[in-house]
């Protein structure tokens, strides 16, 4: 497919200027019309599902299954829970009354920030670009989205989802690459939304700063997953290598790298292997199913981790084919590539542990992590690892699937982010709540003017 062409700095702020007179009209701040646009999203991925496939098996080689389950599916029931709870979300909360406000009432009231930037990544490039979408139009904004340049086939059949359904001047797509990302990050945005590595985020960050605009950072890192002694192994096994597995690794929150208990680390070892074969047959370089690495970049900056360490599994590539087999690798050592850079592909770094701590101080000593998981059946463990480290979210005795769930915000914490979304989280995210205080004109308080008397005796029995 050939290279996308870049936009043009006019045509960038013509679309802008274009959202914001149609987010100044008011359209999008009606009930009606957000419920309408998010049936219309769920009808537009609906009809498209075929094409959709076929786009990111072209980018990506994901399967039918892999991709219907992570990114059509996943954003049909986002949807579809959003609908369910809008009228809720959007009703006026009231807020207590302080005693020295007797009289008065206070509401928050949730409005748009109004026109919305949506920057999506390249390894779940549809869900990844639709599902803040989501919150934004929910939240009552407008948004212009910008897929990535890696994965075109994905980037067009967005571009045409958009187009048939919605006004350009509400939600539109803008292809390109770097230069196009940089002139839309020179716009005057109300909200910027992006999704990708720490590097871009910073520049991300930095454009949003020098406009002051409010900003959600959704980036990675090295998420760890410990299996303590007391896990179920065979279980632990088949989990560990759902999580690290879909979509060849290239998951933000895949485990990056393995901490066992060094008296289950071999008869774990073993159990990997089994499940990998299991799930890909003992070469999934010729599984149809097993996802490809995205680019020849990313294939030779993944195939550089094989020397960091030595082999214990897998290992084998094809670069015809941009696949590399499931590996486990022991790391040479702790400041090595391997275990300092987001992996971001089939391979997996196995530690071991004496004592739980050593695993906890490690993972402390190192930037906060967009995930971490933990096997184990003992709740003081799970206790302990839960409570002494920080991390964006995560799971105990499975991997991935908190972010499946609409009920708990996803997001990071440091270097792996700021901002949550899913669920109402989306909706508070693309949210202002202002807060209004309707004051009584039954009756005044004297005291609070400076011609009272005995005023500060009065404000020290209010305000103390």
């Amino acid at each position: 497919m050939a290279q996308l062409s870049e936009q043009t700095v006019e045509s960038v702020s013509t679309v802008v200027q274009l959202q914001k007179n149609f987010f100044h009209n008011g359209q999008t701040k009606s009930k009606d019309f957000r419920k309408k646009m998010l049936q219309t999203l769920a009808d537009q991925v609906r009809k498209h599902e075929k094409a959709i496939c076929k786009a990111l098996k072209l980018d990506l080689n994901k399967s039918e299954t892999e991709a219907y389950m992570t990114e059509i599916g996943f954003l049909l029931e986002e949807i579809k829970f959003t609908l369910k709870h809008l009228d809720k979300w959007m009703k006026p909360e009231k807020v207590k009354t302080a005693k020295t406000h007797i009289g008065s009432k206070g509401i928050r009231v949730a409005e748009p920030y109004g026109v919305t930037l949506i920057i999506a990544p390249w390894n779940y490039p549809f869900q990844l670009q639709l599902a803040p979408l989501i919150g934004a139009i929910a939240a009552g904004n407008t948004a212009i989205l910008k897929p990535s340049e890696l994965t075109p086939h994905t980037s067009s059949i967005l571009v045409k989802l958009i187009q048939e359904a919605f006004d350009p001047a509400y939600v539109t797509v803008m292809e390109g690459g770097v230069e196009t990302t940089s002139f839309l990050l020179d716009q005057p945005f109300d909200y910027i939304f992006f999704t990708g590595s720490v590097p871009v985020g910073k520049i991300v960050m930095k454009a949003a700063a020098e406009r002051l605009i409010p900003i959600t950072l959704e980036l990675g890192g090295k998420s760890p997953c410990i299996v303590d002694r007391s896990a179920n192994l065979e279980l632990a096994a088949k989990r560990i290598m759902f999580g690290k597995l879909m979509n060849a690794g290239q998951t933000c929150i895949a485990p990056d790298y393995l901490f066992l208990d060094k008296k289950i680390k071999e008869p774990l070892i073993e159990e990997l292997k089994k499940v990998i074969v299991d799930f890909y047959g003992e070469n999934a370089i010729q599984n149809e199913e097993f996802t490809k690495i995205v680019n020849d970049r990313h294939f030779h900056r993944l195939k550089s981790y094989l020397s960091d360490g030595t082999i214990l599994f897998g290992g084998q590539s094809d670069e015809s084919q941009l696949k590399i087999n499931p590996t486990l690798i022991k790391p040479k050592d702790l400041t090595s590539p391997l275990m300092t850079d987001e992996i971001f592909g089939p391979i997996l770094p196995i530690l071991e542990y004496d004592n739980i701590q050593e695993a906890v101080d490690f993972i402390n000593s190192r930037p906060k992590p967009l995930a971490l998981y933990v096997f184990t059946t003992n709740d003081e463990v799970a206790k302990q690892v839960t409570e002494s480290t920080s991390f964006g979210g995560g799971c105990i005795n499975d991997t991935l699937m908190h972010i499946a769930t609409p009920y708990l915000p996803f997001g990071g914490v440091g270097e792996s982010g700021m901002g949550t979304y899913h669920g109402e989280a989306s909706f508070q995210t693309f949210s202002h709540y202002k807060s209004v205080l309707k004051q009584t004109d039954r009756f005044d308080f004297s005291f609070r003017y400076p011609n009272a008397k005995n005023s500060l005796k009065m404000m020290k029995k209010l305000m103390k």
